[in-house]
């Protein structure tokens, strides 16, 4: 059984980047289990005097989620042209860490403007080691959106199929290393 990391870089209650990883999670093949991370809201601010023994347990739950995790998902809006803090802030509880070191990883959008973000969520993720799968994009065009309007888009048949194939591309990818 693959074990899967979806992350959602967004903190709204009616995120559609959540929505995404939520029917991801929904729509997984078989041989894999994708488990929503739900803490980065709680994830004090990075401190690097924080780490080691002083490091938060927030904290040190992304962490061992991450290295115990054969892949990770990340869905993050784009503020501003860039990633929004509370995803960087968790990306820098990591930059120490071997957990993503080698981790494969592959980004879905739930926008599709977010291309600043996206860009720049690949360059922090590639210089930190993770290992980007980037062959195949999954994108569900879900900007502005109400929930029920989100909620029939991800349900349509095609986008489920959509959303198992990008998973299962990954899952070969993750596979493969």
């Amino acid at each position: 059984m693959i074990e899967i990391l979806a992350i959602s870089g967004s903190l709204r209650a009616a995120s559609t980047n959540s929505a995404l990883v939520a029917a991801l999670a929904a729509n997984a093949p078989a041989d894999c289990r994708v488990t929503v991370y739900d803490g980065l809201g709680r994830l004090p601010i990075f401190n690097p005097d924080d780490e080691g023994e002083r490091t938060p347990r927030e904290a040190s739950d992304l962490i061992e989620a991450v290295t115990r995790a054969d892949g990770v998902i990340v869905s993050c809006p784009e503020y501003a042209h860039g990633v929004p803090g509370g995803m960087k802030n968790a990306l820098d509880w990591l930059v120490s860490r071997d957990a993503a070191v080698g981790k494969p990883a592959m980004l879905v959008h739930a926008s599709p403007r977010s291309l600043y973000a996206r860009a720049a969520l690949a360059e922090i993720m590639r210089t930190m080691s993770f290992a980007l799968y980037e062959e195949a994009a999954l994108e569900i065009a879900l900007l502005g959106k109400k929930p029920p309007e989100v909620e029939a888009i991800l349900a349509k048949a095609e986008n489920r199929l959509a959303m198992r194939e990008a998973v299962q591309a990954f899952i070969s990818f993750i596979r493969a290393r």
